[in-house]
């Protein structure tokens, strides 16, 4: 496995986006595409806390993923504003996504504006994510298929990111968006397909925005506790079918018959990983 970093990309205006990264589907890091947001100096800890301190959240943490009838389901809930002093406190394994906070405070979606960079945003879904120091976001794609901007507001993000066309060689689960392959330490001997892989890497800052183009892979590290804003775009009829199939098929199956089969189903998605990447192998 071979990681080249991200480019990192100031003052790209939306022809040489268009060309050198959305249509040859790369990612890249912008330096400035908040820097006319209110949110970007507006949003910290204090001002959560004080605004939207008694929300309660849905926490989850690493056992979320684990096979069976609580498979993706929060482990906790708290109020927001002890969740963000845990936060300060240190490491912690609780996590926060697809929290939609504008649901419960529709006044902060005047804090950033829609982007210009390209069409087709989605603007019904800007959703935010909050992690401890030290927290992990296994490696898997957005499930809508859906082009990602992530917007960093607070503290720092290692990003491991792989194209869609290396799924069978980073060893996917059928039925799902998910791997469960070591990407800080590749175990070859168990996934040798591993060895053909390349992707790429970053740390992304407070201020920065990352794109993740559609159906990429990507790995996330909170290397201090943070909480970043995904904003979504689909230009294209492909893609939104590609999404709901995919949502189709997590919820009908996937999470169907881990409810039913618990590990044994696991099991049996773990090796049909092994057989389709095979043939790379070979």
């Amino acid at each position: 496995m071979k990681l080249f970093p991200v480019d990192r990309r100031t003052g790209l205006n939306r022809e040489t986006f268009k060309n050198e990264y959305l249509k040859p589907s790369k990612p890249v890091v912008f330096t400035d595409f908040m820097d006319a947001w209110p949110a970007k100096e507006k949003w910290n800890n204090d001002f959560f806390k004080e605004k939207y301190g008694d929300l309660i959240v849905p926490l989850f943490s690493e056992k979320s993923s684990n096979p069976g009838k609580k498979y993706m389901t929060p482990d906790t809930f708290m109020p927001f504003k002890q969740y963000l002093e845990m936060l300060e406190s240190g490491p912690t394994q609780y996590r926060m996504f697809l929290f939609n906070i504008f649901k419960h405070a529709p006044e902060l979606i005047k804090d950033f504006s829609t982007p210009t960079i390209m069409d087709g945003w989605i603007k019904s879904f800007p959703f935010m994510f909050f992690g401890g120091e030290g927290s992990k976001v296994a490696l898997h794609y957005d499930i809508d298929y859906s082009h990602v901007f992530l917007n960093q507001f607070h503290g720092r993000k290692r990003i491991v990111l792989f194209s869609h066309d290396d799924s069978e060689k980073i060893y996917q689960y059928p039925f799902t968006v998910a791997s469960y392959i070591d990407v800080n330490n590749p175990d070859y001997k168990k996934h040798p397909a591993l060895r053909n892989v390349t992707g790429y890497e970053c740390m992304l800052h407070p201020g920065e925005t990352i794109f993740m183009p559609s159906g990429f892979w990507h790995y996330i590290e909170y290397t201090d506790g943070g909480y970043s804003m995904a904003l979504r775009s689909n230009d294209s009829v492909m893609t939104q079918v590609k999404g709901a199939f995919n949502i189709a098929r997590h919820f009908i199956v996937d999470k169907s018959l881990n409810h039913l089969l618990g590990s044994k189903w696991m099991k049996m998605k773990d090796n049909m990983a092994r057989q389709r990447a095979e043939k790379y192998v070979r």
